[in-house]
């Protein structure tokens, strides 16, 4: 969540026009996150979410999210439902831009989650992958392996402590995409989810957000992604790979659906392909982000780290013991 497009009066005015809703009568942007612009919008009585999409989201994808959401909360998976307007439709345009309001979730995000919340996040997710394999709708990855090459190119490595990373990116992606597996279980991944994507309530699990990531994609890359944003403390500077969390995500996962030895063989590359897709959006939105933008930058730092950290590792065994 972030704040690119700045919204008025007039605008609350116009989307109170559109929605059978009691009335918004404040608003706030969210400077969480890095991909669409996110206001907080409040009525006498309740809460909603306000998400204008920026430029990384084609709108042709925009209705793939809508019954994405839908479906999981159908199926009692808590996250953010999308709201239709007046027209029947969940998308409506906004300052020249497509928009949407969901529901808003109770709960707070964690700075750091413990061993048992790693394991309630595992069974999440594989509650969410058995009900989405039934899914009949479709999204490539938009941050799949294949679309890192051009994302590298991208980086303007302008930054003095940056220089070097050039060519240890470029021959950590080499070989990453070389032993990249061909055929794996499939289904529609989260794909991005991030400690401030997941909320509690009185340290239990309440809900899930921001499916904008969400694909098909391989299941196992899911856990890589959550090994990656769950299961590293920090000390001090440096972050440290913690194993008990690793064990306890996949634990949570495996009471739900079982992880095959094929998958289980390709945790390693998937991890480091993981790491590398976040250093390398992160040093993009470093070097690109608008000055202007109403939004907090993350560290690349922490995924170089994470990225050396798999690399030293080999087998699914090296991440529980």
């Amino acid at each position: 969540m972030a704040v690119y497009t700045k919204i008025n009066k007039e605008n609350i005015s116009y989307i109170n026009k559109k929605f059978n809703i009691e009335k918004f009568i404040s608003y706030k942007g969210i400077k969480q996150g890095i991909e669409n612009t996110n206001y907080l919008l409040k009525t006498k009585k309740r809460k909603f979410i306000l998400t204008i999409f920026e430029k990384r989201v084609s709108n042709k994808e925009l209705p793939f999210f809508m019954e994405l959401m839908e479906v999981l909360n159908s199926s009692k998976i808590n996250c953010p439902r999308p709201i239709k307007n007046k027209d029947e439709n969940y998308l409506f345009k906004l300052k020249n831009k497509k928009a949407c309001i969901v529901t808003f979730l109770d709960g707070h995000d964690k700075k750091m989650l413990n061993i048992k919340n790693c394991y309630d996040v595992g069974k999440i997710i594989a509650r969410m992958h058995l009900i989405t394999k039934n899914i009949k709708i479709f999204r490539k990855n938009s941050m799949g392996i294949n679309n890192l090459n051009p994302l590298l190119k991208s980086i303007k490595f302008k930054k003095q402590k940056f220089q070097n990373l050039d060519k240890f990116l470029k021959i950590n992606l080499k070989d990453i995409k070389h032993k990249w597996p061909n055929i794996l279980p499939k289904g529609i991944i989260h794909g991005d989810l991030f400690i401030d994507n997941i909320l509690f309530k009185k340290n239990k699990l309440s809900g899930i957000l921001d499916f904008y990531f969400a694909a098909n994609e391989y299941l196992i890359y899911e856990i890589a992604i959550c090994i990656n944003a769950l299961c590293f403390d920090k000390k001090g500077t440096k972050f440290i790979i913690n194993k008990k969390k690793v064990k306890n995500l996949i634990k949570g996962y495996e009471s739900i659906r079982k992880i095959t030895l094929k998958e289980k063989k390709s945790l390693n590359v998937l991890c480091r392909g993981a790491a590398i897709r976040y250093l390398l959006t992160r040093l993009y939105d470093y070097s690109n982000t608008p000055k202007t933008a109403l939004i907090k930058i993350k560290d690349p730092n922490e995924y170089y780290q994470k990225l050396i950290i798999h690399n030293k590792l080999k087998f699914y065994k090296d991440y529980l013991c």
